[in-house]
Parts: C-alpha cells; sequence; structure tokens
C-alpha cells in the first residue's frame, strides 16, 4: 500500500484560496469607493449647478422686485393723475351748476310752496321754507325726486305747523318745512338729461319706416 502526505498541497490551495478572498475583498473596497467618488462628484456637480441656478433666479427675482415697485409707483402717479382731472372736470362743468340749482328749484316748485333759505354745502342743499299744506310739500318732494336730473335723494327733514298773518285780524295755517337733497353734477346730469330724449327718438321714427 502506497502512502501519499498531501498536508503541503492542502495548505497551498489554503493559501492561495485566503490571497484570492484577500484580493477580492480589496477590490471590492477599491470598487465600492470608486462607485461613492463617482457619486459624490456627481451630487457636488448637480448641487453645484443648482446652486447656480437658484443664484440666478434670485437675481432675476430681485430685478423683477424692483421693476414691481416701479410699475405700481407709475400706477401711483397714473391715479392721481386722473383724480385730479376728473377734479377740473368737475369744477369745469359745475361752473353753471348755482344756475341750474336756482331754474330747477323754480321749475320744480309747485303753487303755494315758498323757499325762504337756501343751503349749499358741497353737494348737499338744504331748503327751508312754507307751504300752503302737508299735500304742496309732498309734491314738492315728488317733483325733486322724479322731474329733475338734477336733484336726487330729497329728504323730508321735518315739517312743522304754523300760522301766517294775511291780516291784522286774518291768520292762515302753513306747514313750515325743511328738505336736503342732493344736487346731482352737471356732467352726470346732463348724461341723465339726454337719454329719455335719445330714447324718445327711437318710437318717433318708426311709423315712418313703417
Amino acid at each position: 500500500m502506497i502512502l501519499i502526505n498531501l498536508l503541503p498541497h492542502r495548505e497551498a490551495a489554503r493559501k492561495r484560496r485566503k490571497d484570492v478572498f484577500n484580493v477580492s475583498v480589496v477590490l471590492s473596497a477599491l470598487a465600492g469607493g470608486l462607485m461613492a467618488g463617482v457619486c459624490y462628484l456627481w451630487y457636488q456637480s448637480a448641487i453645484s449647478t443648482q446652486q447656480t441656478v437658484n443664484s440666478t433666479l434670485q437675481t432675476e427675482i430681485v430685478k423683477l422686485e424692483g421693476q414691481i415697485k416701479d410699475i405700481a409707483g407709475l400706477e401711483t402717479e397714473i391715479a392721481a393723475l386722473r383724480a385730479r382731472q376728473q377734479a377740473v372736470e368737475d369744477l369745469q362743468s359745475d361752473r353753471n351748476l348755482p344756475v341750474h340749482l336756482l331754474t330747477e328749484l323754480v321749475n320744480q316748485l309747485p303753487d303755494g310752496v315758498y323757499i325762504s333759505k337756501m343751503v349749499q354745502q358741497d353737494q348737499s342743499v338744504t331748503l327751508n321754507g312754507t307751504a300752503q299744506s302737508n299735500e304742496r310739500v309732498s309734491e314738492f318732494l315728488r317733483n325733486l325726486g322724479n322731474n329733475t336730473p338734477w336733484f336726487s335723494k330729497p329728504e323730508l327733514v321735518e315739517i312743522v305747523a304754523g300760522t301766517v298773518a294775511l291780516s291784522p285780524r286774518e291768520q292762515k295755517r302753513v306747514a313750515n318745512f325743511v328738505i336736503k337733497v342732493k344736487l346731482v353734477r352737471a356732467s352726470v346730469a346732463e348724461k341723465m338729461a339726454s337719454a329719455p330724449v335719445s330714447a324718445a327718438a327711437v318710437p318717433s321714427s318708426s311709423p315712418a319706416n313703417n
């Protein structure tokens, strides 16, 4: 029987396997480190690119905010100029407003109603007067509210019974009243006054067409 000693061979094989394992571990570590380095560099590049984009966006946002402030300032100036223009137009159109006020009061005043005092403050007019009866006061209110474009929102503030001496022996009962009414601006009143005329002109032309 032949005996063969295999101990040195097994040691050599074990050593080779160990060396291969160690090399594999080192190579795996190197590959892992290389991959980690590549990922790190890629993320750093992406972060740097995003930071550049963010910086550019922030710069543009600052520019846009400045432009928005400029636009807001221009809009404020335009609004102020329009308000001044409207004020000038109102002043020009209201130059003849007292004439219209007196004319319309005369036109809308019923018989038996007398104005003793008139006070104007801005667009509000307060009328103090005397009427022969409460019905005449009601008629005056209706005229101011419905028959003229120069007045709006007539309001009866006060009505008090009183007497007027017609002669030393004869007295007559009257109604003393206070009325407040809004005076319409000339530009608005003229538009309101012209509207019924243009509306009435349409049906008047219809028979001619037929």
